[in-house]
């Protein structure tokens, strides 16, 4: 294994139609920044939520459990990577869904592929309304600043959706995890930003204040069950806040060796957690402390903070940018997925199959391809279109999370290793893994049921609709699993 190999398997995040020598060029920091963008979203900020429900002890203690399950998870999917040797191979599976197709099976590779392609399309939806939700509050903060913070200020989303879904238009043509190093390096440094920025002014807003609020059994309710579903939908923000499977092994792909890929990938993990952990815990923490019981949602677009208003202003735009990078790691592997399908169906197509070299005087030369022009640009569409249709599907999506967390961050993985080691059952490794399999599964369904009651309370009726469809079919799909 070297620098540049020779490999002519078809890789899920590579150009479908080539089976030409790779160039693997991946290094731990590129591999910690592509980590970073697909798990520190704008709901870094809304941390400080969740913490304020659990109170002084649970939040930070849930914040570091859910860190170290999701780098068990991470480490166990690394060793999938290779066979069958996990450091030599000399095979590769470089996607979540080959992983799961070789070691578990064709039924369990058509269940995880429902699943994943739903929780990667979702996740592309979120950051679409979450884009328009921060271009707004730049809108509002301004709005403020001139006119008072008691000022009707009120701005619709269309137009925000539409900026966000032209912008991914153009960036959905990149081809590749192998091009996007820039792009998450970029996207990483703006989400270092916002959250700096956040942790700062709650941290301001302490001194100000001159006292740490909040409490250890956080903000207090009118009845326990009131308090038990907060805390539910506390736990299941934090869960999801985390987890970057469906990914892991797509980035391993672009690792170069040595030393092996298994070994730079657990380290970037270390790091990458580690540096997001940090940055959950401060904003988090100083957000609860500077406002106690009336924590708001997000810091930023919530509007705990009004003044600096440029300086909100400009953490809105990092989140901005940071989204246009976060929907590209979320989005490639869906592109990659639907094209290599195309390719096998329609191996004699021009349309799939022809590649056409576009050269300009003022920039650099590019190869496009129509498939991906026109399959990339729909699947833009679709998202920016529904995003405009349910521009509350965020709390749909925060369900659609809670019932995905456990078959994709937890059972797929932990049956893999199970398989792969040839664990036998009833043995102390195989107790150990399905305990843990099973302690996360009862995590799943306490924040489910959190976040179902959460959807009831708001009233987002054309959402519970949808999710009532999408909760039966993954149901009937997990029931697959074991059946």
């Amino acid at each position: 294994m070297g620098e540049e190999e020779e490999d002519n398997q078809l890789s899920p995040l590579l150009p479908s139609s080539s089976t030409s020598s790779v160039k693997r060029t991946g290094t731990v920091w590129t591999a910690v920044a592509h980590i970073i963008t697909g798990v520190i979203g704008a709901g870094v900020l809304s941390l400080a939520w969740s913490t304020a429900q659990l109170g002084w002890i649970a939040g930070p203690i849930s914040v570091l459990v859910f860190a170290a399950i999701t780098l068990v998870s991470t480490y166990i999917l690394c060793d999938c990577y290779m066979y069958p040797h996990p450091h030599y191979g000399p095979n590769r599976l470089r996607s979540y869904m080959d992983a799961v197709l070789f070691y578990l099976g064709e039924k369990n590779h058509k269940v995880c592929g429902v699943i994943l392609m739903e929780t990667l399309y979702g996740s592309t939806l979120a950051y679409v309304i979450t884009s328009a939700s921060s271009i707004k509050a730049i809108q509002k903060s301004n709005c403020y600043h001139r006119e008072g913070h008691n000022a009707p200020c009120s701005y619709e989303d269309t137009s925000s959706m539409l900026l966000f879904g032209a912008v991914q238009v153009v960036m959905s043509q990149i081809p590749d995890f192998h091009n996007m190093k820039w792009l998450s390096m970029l996207a990483a440094i703006m989400s270092f930003a916002y959250s700096f920025i956040g942790f700062g002014l709650g941290l301001a807003q302490v001194i100000k204040n001159g006292t740490i609020k909040g409490s250890i059994n956080g903000v207090p309710t009118a009845n326990i069950a009131d308090k038990l579903w907060l805390v539910f939908q506390a736990l299941g923000d934090i869960a999801f806040a985390y987890p970057y499977s469906g990914i892991v092994l797509e980035i391993q792909d672009t690792l170069k060796s040595p030393p092996p890929e298994n070994k730079t990938m657990k380290n970037a993990s270390i790091i990458a957690v580690s540096l997001t952990t940090f940055f959950y815990l401060c904003c988090g923490c100083f957000g609860y402390a500077a406002f106690g019981n009336n924590t708001p949602g997000n810091l930023l677009t919530g509007f705990g903070f009004y003044e600096p208003y440029w300086l909100v202003d400009l953490a809105n735009a990092c989140i901005i940018l940071h989204l246009v990078g976060g929907y590209q790691i979320f989005g490639q592997p869906v592109f990659a997925f639907a094209e290599r399908w195309f390719i096998n169906r329609f191996p004699n197509s021009w349309f799939v199959n022809n590649y056409y070299t576009n050269k300009h005087r003022w920039f650099p030369s590019f190869q496009i391809n129509p498939l991906k022009i026109c399959f990339r640009t729909a699947y833009v569409a679709s998202t920016t279109a529904i995003a405009m249709m349910f521009p509350y599907f965020n709390q749909v999506l925060g369900v659609l999370g809670a019932l995905n967390f456990w078959p994709l961050a937890i059972y797929f993985p932990v049956e893999m290793r199970i398989v792969q080691k040839k664990i036998q059952s009833w043995t102390r490794k195989w107790v150990a893994l399905k305990s843990f399999s099973f302690v996360c599964l009862l995590v799943t369904i306490v924040a489910f049921i959190g976040s179902i009651q959460g959807l009831i309370n708001a009233k987002f009726e054309c959402d519970i609709i949808v999710i009532t469809f999408i909760t039966r079919l993954n149901i009937i799909l997990l029931i697959e699993i074991k059946f």
